[in-house]
């Protein structure tokens, strides 16, 4: 079968893109189109064009693939507008399933549109660092106006069929057969002369437009370069002639295409696909139905994480070991949905229809049933071995037996059941009902079959679930405990906490380590150093953010923490906590220096590459991809930057090699490595490094 088949419906030819799964127009596409327009133009029979996609899109964008191809090889899409604005017959595109970014830009060269009703369009573009480059920011904003237009491609979210006939962007829903509508349609049109062009308009819109756009940017997409040139693009197509905007629109695409912040995006994009190919499984590797869930903890994180359930419409049994905190736990859930319901983007029907699922028990034994079982208790080993052991007798045979430790080693936990092969760490992160992020633990003896069942649940759950090895933290929070220390030890040498904090802000990320920290609850840390420190038979820790958690200062959750909270949850310096960071330096004898922010966002940034890169030759996460991925959706890692990993390629590992040293920190064998080959973290593989 041809990528671009032609076919004749009376004086119409329909021009089908068979280019599965979605149409994406790669090579191949814009040479079939261009041949169909070349048939059709010299065919005197031929009235009009329909174009469409075949099976369940129209187009649905760009090939990503293609975009670092060089420019003569890549697929010519601006190449075919020009040819499809210069046609001398009507076109008409026929849209169903998504036209996006590349695929509404050929909806929009086309001299009308007609759409299934739940057909989505958009420009998605500034989602991978990019802004449309075949016409959309001059098309789109004589069609719908700037403002609409600065809304759907600064956000990069479609709309449906049915609000875009509203907004002048479709011409007609076809109801029924969307072919013969868009046929029916074209002959109708066939006769009619001049043939509307969208690039003879000018587009409306005000100076305040632009201006509130420029200031939106400011919280929406700060530090990001593509968002601003949309602005400034669109502001053309209400001031320069269409042809001036469509050259602008060139320059500027590839501007954005080839920043770092375009590479980081894209590279992220795929690596959440990557994330999904796991060594050891194919798509043969048989799973487990999971249609009853059971959580063993009713706290914030068991109740968000049932949550997560209930909202996919499985029914969850979860187990408290006091009637009132079951109690609380099941008020949370209600607040939660009924605070989601009040803001319109749920029915109080759904509510009532989620906690109908949930049952709640102060007896374990109700979970006998339950396919999947989910502790979220105390991040104590003893209590959670005592948990399994009793799981084990009570859980169905073939039940997975899940952990949401977040540090503690799986292995251990599995080595008290009898089914050490139904073991696995799924880690949440809190709050469990919003993160997306689900680091998925395989343990020693965990089936394939159980590590392909929790990869199909996450995505069921809509959660991005990334497999890592057992270790102490995995990968997340191992590497934010090194992270932490290097934050602790900035200040300890003589940097405020804000001042490391404004340094990864500056960065982009919406916290640093002391905001996170007090977000969290510095009570957490405090607890499990002195836990650790007692285990260890060592004295009891009595560091300077030991001593803060002391004075009642336990963070957010107190309104006082590293810093001081109001009302508005804003963090504020603390003269209290200024001065026992004082006393505690002299104590120490230690001279405090002045500290660059340059120099606290290396020493963060790269302590986070170097444990990576430690994980990595371990084998704890199979792909540097896999780490930037879990540090984006869980930690808040700026996606513009790809991932600590991508960015660190990104800088030269050569140049973080030297600057860990400059700043006292040993750089880990594969880095090193990696440093004096020329090599990235991107290009590593291990097996072939073994090899």
């Amino acid at each position: 079968m041809s990528i671009v088949g032609q076919t004749r419906q009376g004086d119409v030819l329909v021009l089908t893109i068979n280019n599965p799964p979605v149409n994406a127009f790669s090579l191949g596409v814009p040479e079939g189109l261009r041949a169909g327009l070349d048939a059709a133009e010299q065919d005197q029979s031929v009235k009009a064009v329909v174009i469409i996609g075949g099976g369940r899109t129209f187009i649905a964008g760009a090939d990503i693939k293609t975009f670092d191809m060089p420019r003569a090889q890549a697929p010519d899409l601006r190449g075919f507008i020009v040819r499809l604005d210069a046609f001398s017959k009507p076109t008409v595109a026929a849209i169903h399933g998504t036209a996006l970014g590349g695929g509404l830009e050929v909806a929009l060269a086309c001299t009308y549109r007609v759409a299934v009703k739940d057909a989505m369009l958009g420009l998605p573009e500034v989602k991978l660092g990019v802004l449309p480059g075949a016409g959309g920011t001059q098309r789109l904003p004589r069609v719908v106006g700037a403002q609409k237009a600065l809304e759907m491609m600064l956000s990069g979210n479609p709309v449906k069929a049915s609000e875009a006939a509203g907004l002048g962007l479709i011409d007609e829903i076809v109801d029924g057969d969307l072919l013969a509508g868009a046929v029916k349609f074209a002959e109708a049109h066939a006769d009619q002369r001049p043939l509307p062009r969208i690039s003879e308009k000018a587009a409306e819109g005000s100076p305040e437009v632009f201006a509130a756009a420029r200031e939106g940017i400011k919280k929406t997409h700060q530090g990001q370069l593509a968002p601003g040139l949309i602005i400034d693009l669109a502001e053309k197509a209400t001031t320069i002639p269409f042809q001036e905007g469509w050259d602008a629109e060139a320059s500027l695409f590839m501007q954005a295409k080839d920043s770092p912040q375009s590479r980081g995006l894209r590279h992220i994009f795929f690596a959440e696909r990557e994330a999904g190919k796991i060594a050891g499984l194919g798509k043969d590797t048989p799973q487990s139905e999971i249609k009853a869930v059971g959580i063993i903890g009713a706290g914030t994180m068991g109740g968000g994480i049932a949550m997560n359930f209930l909202n996919a419409g499985l029914p969850v049994t979860i187990v408290e070991t006091a009637q009132d905190a079951l109690d609380r736990g099941l008020a949370t859930i209600r607040k939660n949905y009924e605070n989601t319901a009040r803001k319109g983007r749920m029915t109080q029907d759904d509510v009532e229809k989620r906690m109908g699922l949930l049952t709640p028990t102060l007896d374990m034994a109700d979970l006998k049933d339950a396919d999947i079982i989910i502790e979220a208790v105390f991040e104590n080993m003893d209590v959670k071995k005592d948990i399994f052991t009793k799981l084990d007798a009570i859980a169905k045979p073939g039940a997975i037996l899940a952990s949401n430790t977040s540090t503690l080693d799986v292995n251990e936990i599995a080595s008290v059941t009898g089914r050490p092969e139904s073991v696995i760490g799924l880690h949440f992160f809190s709050p469990a009902n919003v993160m997306k992020l689900l680091e998925i633990v395989r343990a020693d003896k965990t089936s394939a079959s159980v590590l392909a069942t929790s990869m199909a649940l996450a995505k069921k759950i809509k959660k991005v679930g990334v497999v890592v090895g057992v270790c102490d933290g995995f990968v997340g929070n191992r590497m934010i405990h090194r992270y932490s220390d290097e934050a602790r030890q900035l200040v300890e040498a003589g940097a405020a906490p804000q001042d490391v904090d404004a340094a990864m802000n500056g960065l982009g990320l919406p916290m640093g380590p002391f905001q996170m920290g007090d977000m969290a609850g510095l009570d957490i840390g405090y607890a499990i150093r002195q836990h650790q420190a007692k285990v260890a038979g060592q004295p009891k820790p009595d560091g300077w953010l030991d001593r803060i958690v002391e004075k009642g200062r336990k963070g957010q959750k107190t309104a006082a923490g590293i810093y001081d909270y109001g009302e508005d949850r804003k963090p504020r310096p603390n003269a209290e906590v200024a001065q026992l960071l004082s006393d505690y330096r002299a104590e120490q004898g230690i001279t405090p220096r002045e500290v660059s922010q340059e120099e606290a966002a290396k020493r963060l940034t790269y302590s986070l590459v170097n444990e990576g890169a430690k994980i990595l030759e371990e084998g704890i996460a199979q792909r540097a991809g896999d780490i930037d991925v879990i540090y984006i959706y869980g930690y808040g890692f700026p996606a513009y930057r790809g991932g600590p990993m991508q960015y660190a390629d990104e800088q030269g590992l050569k140049n973080v090699v030297a600057d860990l040293e400059q700043y006292g920190q040993t750089p880990a064998p594969l880095l090193k490595q990696l440093a004096e080959q020329g090599g990235t973290f991107a290009g590593w593989d291990k097996e072939k490094a073994r090899s």
